[in-house]
C-alpha cells in the first residue's frame, strides 16, 4: 500500500510539474519572461524542462550566470536532450564574450562543447548547427575555431537547405572581407526563398552595411509590397531610418506600431525599439 501511494503521490506531481511548465511556457511566448519565472519557482516537482525554461527566461533577461545554473540542472536530468546543450552552449557563450581575459576562454570552450554535443544529438537541427557555425566562424583557433570548420558545417545545408546555405557563404564571404560575394550569396539566398521575408530583411541589412542606402531603402519598399504590416519588418525598417537619419517620422510611426505588436522571444525585445525612439528624440 505505501508503495502504491508513493507511486500515486509521483504521478500527481508529475501532472502538477508538466501544469506549471505550460503555463509558463505560454508566458515565455508572450515575452513576459518575469511572470514565467515567478509561476516556474512554485513547481512542487521541478524536472528537466522546468529547469531548462527557468535557464531560458533568465538568458532572455541577459541574466546568464542564472541561465547557466539552470540549464546545467536540466542538462545533468537529460543529457541527451540537444535543446538543454544548445541553450547552455548560448549561455556559455554570452558570459565568454562579457568575461575578463582570464575566464573568457574557459567559458567559450564549454560553450563550443555543449553547441558540438547538440549537433551531434540532433545533426538536422538548425539552430544547433547555425549556432556552433557562428562559433567556428568566430572563434580563434586555440579555442577551437577556424574557418575550415565552419566551412565545413555550412556544407550541411548545401543539399537540403539551399537557401541557409547561401546565408552561410555570405557569412563566410564577409568574414574574408568579400563584400561583393557576400552580397550576392544573400541575394540568391533571397531568391531561393521568395516567400521568407527574414532573407529579404538579410539583403536590406547588408546593403546598408555596405553604405549602399538607397539600394537598402528599395529592398525594404519591396519587402513593403509583400509583407506590410509585419513586426519584423516595421522593426528592421525603423532601426534602418533611425540609423541613417532619414525619415524620422516614418520611423517613430514604425517602431510605435512594433512596440503596440505581440512579440515573440524570436524578435528583437522592445527595448530595443525604446532604445530606437530615444536616439531618434535626441537627434
Amino acid at each position: 500500500m505505501r508503495t502504491l501511494l508513493v507511486f500515486l503521490f509521483a504521478i500527481r506531481a508529475l501532472h502538477a510539474s508538466r501544469e506549471f511548465v505550460e503555463r509558463a511556457q505560454r508566458l515565455y511566448q508572450k515575452t513576459d519572461y518575469r511572470a514565467a519565472l515567478s509561476v516556474l519557482e512554485k513547481d512542487p516537482a521541478p524536472d528537466a524542462a522546468t529547469f531548462a525554461l527557468t535557464g531560458k527566461n533568465y538568458f532572455m533577461l541577459e541574466n546568464f550566470d542564472k541561465a547557466t545554473q539552470f540549464l546545467e540542472k536540466a542538462r545533468d536530468l537529460a543529457p541527451n536532450v540537444a535543446e538543454y546543450h544548445l541553450w547552455l552552449g548560448r549561455a556559455y557563450g554570452r558570459r565568454a564574450e562579457n568575461a575578463n581575459v582570464f575566464a573568457a576562454p574557459g567559458r567559450a570552450g564549454k560553450a563550443r562543447q555543449e553547441l558540438e554535443a547538440a549537433v551531434s544529438l540532433a545533426p538536422n537541427d538548425i539552430d544547433a548547427v547555425n549556432d556552433l557555425f557562428d562559433y567556428y566562424l568566430g572563434a580563434p583557433g586555440f579555442l577551437g575555431g577556424g574557418i575550415d570548420k565552419a566551412e565545413a558545417i555550412a556544407r550541411r545545408f548545401e543539399r537540403d537547405r539551399p537557401d541557409e546555405y547561401q546565408h552561410e557563404l555570405a557569412l563566410l564571404a564577409d568574414h574574408k572581407k568579400q563584400f561583393p560575394e557576400a552580397l550576392a550569396h544573400l541575394k540568391k539566398a533571397w531568391e531561393l526563398a521568395p516567400g521568407d521575408l527574414g532573407r529579404a530583411l538579410d539583403v536590406a541589412r547588408y546593403q546598408a552595411k555596405l553604405g549602399r542606402l538607397d539600394e537598402s531603402e528599395a529592398t525594404f519598399v519591396q519587402a513593403e509590397a509583400h509583407w506590410s504590416g509585419d513586426r519584423r519588418l516595421a522593426f528592421d525598417h525603423g532601426k534602418f531610418y533611425v540609423e541613417h537619419h532619414r525619415e524620422p517620422e516614418r520611423a517613430r510611426r514604425l517602431l510605435d506600431g512594433y512596440l503596440k505588436a505581440d512579440v515573440s522571444p524570436d524578435d528583437p525585445p522592445k527595448r530595443e525599439a525604446e532604445a530606437l525612439l530615444r536616439r531618434l528624440q535626441a537627434q
